[in-house]
């Protein structure tokens, strides 16, 4: 078998903005540069329009991080400030999109749409109301995953 059949062809890396997960964004573009690969950055939002009492209960517990999943603009800096860090890590070839969905949900559906072979999160789960508000990304996406997936070391 060739080495080229065993590298990565598309890979999936999902951020809200972040430091950490913008830490997860530069490995995976890294890799993604040295497997000559795609990388597809992915940033999920909820509508500003959603149910006025759960975004009141998610601006609430998230506080200061509210901002990160509220809206389809700071979701499209968010993927555009992603470029960047990955661009400069070594990504040739770098797709963004920012979707309307839950993180794991959002983060599955574009690893099947874009038939990725390797999905890149960060290790830093929600933790409290956060976690069982958002759910913990890295620990639902290894487990549903169709592909690989690369568990980066983001924290501390």
């Amino acid at each position: 078998m060739s080495e080229s059949a065993n590298a990565y062809r598309t890979v999936v890396v999902g951020t809200d903005g972040s430091e950490s997960s913008l830490r997860a964004v530069a490995r995976a573009g890294a890799l993604a540069g040295a497997c000559g690969a795609t990388l597809v950055i992915a940033c999920a939002y909820l509508p500003t329009e959603a149910d006025d009492r759960e975004l009141a209960r998610a601006q609430d517990a998230l506080r200061d991080d509210a901002y990160q999943v509220v809206g389809s603009h700071p979701a499209e800096e968010t993927v555009r400030t992603a470029h960047e860090r990955a661009s400069a890590a070594g990504a040739k070839d770098v797709k963004t999109l920012a979707v309307q969905g839950s993180p794991v949900e959002t983060l599955l559906d574009v690893v099947r749409r874009e038939d990725a072979d390797l999905l890149v999160v960060g290790n830093r789960g929600l933790a409290g109301i956060k976690g069982r508000l958002l759910g913990s990304v890295p620990a639902d996406a290894t487990r549903r995953s169709t592909c690989d997936v690369l568990i980066v070391h983001t924290t501390g």
